[in-house]
């Protein structure tokens, strides 16, 4: 569960009760009709037993000195992160995905005492982030909402104190929407943004996994050296090893680099607890890419640094397909369903695909496309964009683990069975893998 939110405290939809979400979104009631392998993956053929002191619990004083272990298609080698960029090659493309975690996580104290924790998802009014995170005055977000059962009705206050000044901030539920409630937040100090709101009220969204509080060192240390665009309620973790002294190395070597954008939404942090992988729906997470870095990327071999990064950029390739059957339109969100990649193989090179996007976004005199992707990974699929990855390791059980074992085969019970063998740190703060098959 969420930090601070015990599962008494939140309910969350069945996956049946959740309308779609697009005109473009398919569900699919059941992938087994399809006579497809992916619809039939049983998700405890991907677990593994996790003890609890392999989770890292804080990260080490010093990035780059976590364990990196390096998986060539065949045989597994044991380093530490600062010999990363020995392993690149210089006609390798960088991904990076550049999201900043905001302070999600606001608590309330109602007068009689009782603690009510709010959790922002997304934007719902105004939607897009960067126009929501800037708003004075006034906010709707989708949220999670812990202790419900103790806020029934009425309105949740608390007074911030922003840089000597006293502001009063408002929390009212404004209707439920899907999987979440519609939180409406309103202040009394329209100089300030609600950023600036979740900067002084608000609390670092570490895992839940981590079973601790958050405290004032994870406002950095859970945070890549490269953020730059709010939005995320979860780090893409695997970014958090890299240090000035990486990327200087590998600018001398010549490394190429580019950054795209995905907001990592907490479903990150979603258990698969469906028998079949088709009876899991998977959490909505939003990107943005610039059509100068689509041009960069194309014909690349792409080195993509997390998973978060390996979801959008496969995506790409889907956006492409869209574009190319006129499935995108001006009126709607572009969007990747969860099952798009599994309903039929369109044929089309991914050079060509991403051309497709290209020129979409030049008759519209575009040069920034914003999207959404459901997109899940599992074993069957085929990769597009990602040559190479750079990945922490994940929880049993989870669509990450999945996503590592579409791209390793069976071989990830052997890296994995490796690495607890070999000390290795789990999880958002622990040690990393660079998979790099021949």
């Amino acid at each position: 569960m969420l930090p601070g939110l015990s599962s008494a405290d939140i309910f969350i939809p069945a996956a049946t009760d959740r309308p779609a979400r697009s005109q473009n979104y398919v569900i699919l009631p059941d992938l087994r009709k399809m006579g497809k392998v992916y619809g039939n993956i049983r998700i405890t053929d991907y677990s593994y037993d996790l003890p609890d002191e392999r989770i890292a619990r804080y990260p080490l004083p010093e990035r780059d000195r976590s364990k990196l272990l390096v998986w060539d298609g065949k045989s597994i080698t044991d380093t530490l992160f600062s010999e990363f960029p020995s392993y690149i090659g210089e006609d390798d493309l960088l991904v990076f995905n550049n999201t900043r975690v905001i302070r999600a996580r606001l608590v309330f104290r109602k007068e009689s005492g009782a603690r009510i924790e709010i959790f922002c998802l997304e934007p719902h009014q105004p939607f897009d982030f960067a126009m929501n995170l800037s708003s004075p005055g006034k906010v709707e977000w989708k949220c999670l909402i812990g202790n419900l059962k103790r806020w029934k009705t009425g309105l949740l206050k608390t007074s911030i104190n922003h840089q000597g000044s006293q502001v009063t901030l408002t929390a009212e539920k404004a209707g439920y929407e899907a999987d979440s409630f519609i939180v409406r937040f309103s202040w009394d100090n329209e100089r300030l943004a609600f950023a600036d709101i979740l900067t002084a009220m608000g609390h670092m969204p570490i895992p839940p996994y981590l079973n601790r509080d958050d405290e004032e060192s994870d406002v950095t240390d859970y945070q890549t050296i490269y953020a730059s665009v709010n939005g995320s309620v979860a780090a893409p973790t695997a970014g958090l090893h890299f240090t000035p002294a990486i990327f200087s190395a590998l600018a001398e070597k010549g490394v190429q680099k580019s950054e795209i954008t995905l907001h990592v939404s907490a479903g990150t942090f979603r258990p698969v607890k469906s028998e079949l992988i088709c009876d899991h729906m998977m959490h909505t997470e939003h990107f943005y890419i610039t059509s100068e870095v689509l041009k960069t990327i194309r014909g690349k071999r792409i080195t993509a640094v997390g998973t978060t990064s390996v979801r959008a950029l496969e995506s790409l390739y889907w956006l492409g397909i869209k574009a190319a059957e006129g499935l995108l339109t001006d009126e709607s969100l572009p969007f990747v369903s969860q099952w798009d990649p599994y309903e039929h193989d369109p044929g089309t090179g991914t050079d060509a695909s991403l051309g497709h996007l290209i020129r979409f976004m030049e008759d519209r005199g575009i040069d920034k496309i914003e999207a959404g992707t459901d997109i899940i990974i599992v074993p069957g699929y085929r990769f597009r964009l990602v040559s190479n990855m750079v990945t922490n390791f994940h929880q049993p059980r989870s669509t990450l683990l999945l996503l590592v074992a579409a791209f390793t085969g069976d071989s990830w019970k052997k890296i994995y069975h490796h690495a607890l063998g070999s000390g290795y740190r789990f999880l958002s703060y622990g040690d990393s893998m660079l998979l790099r098959p021949v």
